[in-house]
């Protein structure tokens, strides 16, 4: 379906019983919604109703030009607006990678609109700061942000059939996925508009995040090449709610579409706790 905010149309998966307590599914770069696919079914059946939307930049609707329409605040206000657009008041919030920096700040700065937060992969952003502030083995981890925030890596990113694009997953996602998302990204001013969350330069700001009062899950993997322990083990620090953090062993940073399974069992469990 096609959700209206802000004057854009974001292309949104809504499914789950309709009297289903809600759950924002935010995807991360360079994915999509089809990310959360494996993981909303279990929701489904579980009960729960799931809203996975194209964020800003991936729907053909929501596509603004220029960086500065990719800062972190009008990120998180369009996970806003479409709860907004769509009734919903309050909703459990699960993000992952991008997905996950979005869902931390709303859980921040909207947190009357956050039952509880499910945070894949990503770490709270002041930890994260504080670990490329101190931490060698982060700055080595975020060497990329450099490659991705520069104008030239979006054509070498689309070269040769997409090969850089296609190296990011690995095996650790399945071909047909990996080529759904490649064909999203090859479409004209997407990879542009996905690389300008990194281009706004939020990732780096160091504004200030603020705590986070809401029941909170942090799930990482030891595979996870983009966050190093000490920014997992700051992410505490930061959470005045009840808090939970998870390691998968063996996954990598593709966690929703490598492992599913754990990640919806970790977002219904901080459901049913809250």
């Amino acid at each position: 379906m096609q959700v209206s905010s802000g004057g854009m149309v974001f292309d949104v998966e809504v499914s789950g019983p309709l009297d289903g307590e809600p759950v924002l599914l935010l995807h991360g770069f360079p994915q999509s919604r089809r990310a959360w696919d494996g993981v909303t079914r279990v929701l489904n059946e579980a009960g729960l109703r799931t809203i996975a939307p194209d964020q800003r930049g991936y729907s053909p609707g929501a596509r603004p030009a220029g960086v500065e329409a990719y800062a972190l605040p009008l990120l998180a206000g369009d996970a806003v607006g479409i709860l907004d657009a769509l009734g919903v008041e309050t909703a459990h919030v699960v993000g992952h990678d991008w997905g996950a920096v979005v869902a931390w700040y709303v859980a921040a700065h909207h947190s009357e609109r956050v039952r509880t937060l499910t945070a894949v992969s990503f770490p709270h952003l002041e930890a994260f700061w504080y670990a490329l502030r101190h931490d060698p083995v982060q700055r080595q981890l975020s060497q990329y942000l450099a490659y991705f925030m520069s104008p030239e890596s979006t054509s070498a990113m689309l070269a040769d059939d997409a090969a850089q694009l296609r190296s990011l997953f690995g095996d650790a996602v399945e071909a047909d996925q990996v080529e759904h998302y490649v064909a999203l990204q090859s479409q004209p001013g997407v990879l542009d508009a996905a690389l300008n969350w990194y281009r706004s330069g939020s990732l780096l700001a160091e504004e200030g995040l603020g705590q986070v009062p809401v029941p909170t899950t942090y799930v990482w993997s030891d595979g996870d090449m983009a966050v190093s322990r000490l920014a997992v083990e700051r992410t505490a620090e930061h959470v005045t709610g009840p808090y939970r953090f998870v390691a998968l062993e063996g996954v990598t940073h593709w966690q929703p579409e490598q492992a599913p399974g754990a990640v919806a069992e970790e977002i219904l469990r901080r459901v049913r706790r809250q």
